[in-house]
């Protein structure tokens, strides 16, 4: 799907391994009994333009049989079953970890509600081996609503020690263009994990997803992680992805609401001291307090319980599938 024209001038790839040949690539699809929107995310990769490209489903347990369907439609995309629900991050990990045994020297994460365009990993890669830019650890494209192609859902970002988030530039502005002194991309310190190029040094110093986060915040640890080993992250803006989220203003779910927050707390706790906690911490409270009263006022008594359990809940527990009924 072409989202953008295809650059005339882009820049020369090669592998780092293998000098004058093209980086290879392996695209890491994560489904989850999600059939349609997997579907529609596999067509679109293998429509890229990007020829050393080696595209992985990963099925994370699906129970509906999605999977094995998926599986037999793209008899040309490589399978792994993992099978169980081992969450956003240990579903991808075993696909990093599928993709580095077979020497690829970048992994594409993209989510599976996503579309690329065919140029898409053609200019990731560009700004990967732009050899004026030196050593990147990751890329992350332009990411716009799908249902409105015309609104930004994430240009770049950074992390947020205050919120103790991934904050999105320029989310839901109006896509009006960018500046053109900074069209071949600029450093960002949140890449966000709907869809990034990771690259196999990265990976090798790093590791991939920290699964204690399961689902959630996980790409903003690897990128603090990624931050404090010295690894650029850079942002391509002519590197198009659209992406199905639901619109401003929607309320998540009670999973959602519970694992963000515990994660939110985690990752200050791993990279922050007590004292660069606090201002998170005061914030933190006081908002959770302020979306209980709601919930409880609106009688939305299983978000009310989401917030007491991601705000109290010990961030050291087992955590819950999505398929895992809220107490």
């Amino acid at each position: 799907m072409d989202l953008i024209p295809t650059p005339h001038n882009a820049a020369p790839l090669s592998s780092p391994e293998h000098p004058g040949a093209r980086p290879a690539v392996t695209v890491v699809v994560l489904n989850w009994c999600d059939e349609a929107l997997t579907r529609e995310c596999l067509r679109s990769v293998v429509e890229s333009s990007y020829e050393s490209l080696e595209v992985l489903l990963v099925d994370n347990g699906s129970d509906d049989g999605s999977g094995e369907r998926l599986r037999t439609e793209f008899p040309g995309v490589s399978f792994l079953q993992t099978g169980s629900n081992q969450g956003y991050t240990g579903g991808n990990n075993r696909g990093i970890e599928w993709a580095m045994e077979r020497e690829a020297d970048y992994v594409l994460i993209l989510n599976n509600d996503t579309v690329i365009d065919t140029a898409c990993v053609s200019e990731l890669v560009a700004a990967a081996t732009d050899e004026a830019v030196g050593p990147v650890g990751g890329v992350v494209p332009k990411i716009l609503y799908h249902d409105d192609p015309s609104r930004i859902w994430y240009a770049g970002g950074h992390f947020s020690s205050l919120k103790g988030l991934g904050t999105h530039w320029r989310a839901d502005d109006a896509d009006e263009g960018d500046d053109p002194a900074q069209e071949d991309g600029f450093d960002v310190t949140f890449m966000t994990g709907c869809c990034c190029l990771l690259s196999a040094e990265a990976l090798h110093h790093l590791g991939g997803f920290d699964e204690e986060f399961f689902a959630y915040v996980e790409d903003a640890e690897l990128s603090l992680r990624m931050a404090g080993h010295g690894l650029r992250m850079v942002y391509r803006p002519s590197a198009r992805v659209l992406h199905h989220s639901p619109p401003p203003g929607s309320e998540p779910s009670p999973f959602q609401i519970r694992q963000r927050d515990l994660n939110r707390r985690l990752v200050m706790r791993m990279h922050f001291s007590m004292w660069r906690r606090f201002p998170f911490l005061a914030r933190f409270y006081a908002t959770r307090a302020a979306h209980l009263i709601r919930y409880v006022a609106l009688g939305d008594l299983a978000r009310a319980r989401a917030i007491l359990g991601g705000a109290l809940g010990s961030t050291s527990a087992p955590r819950n599938s999505p398929n895992t009924p809220d107490p």
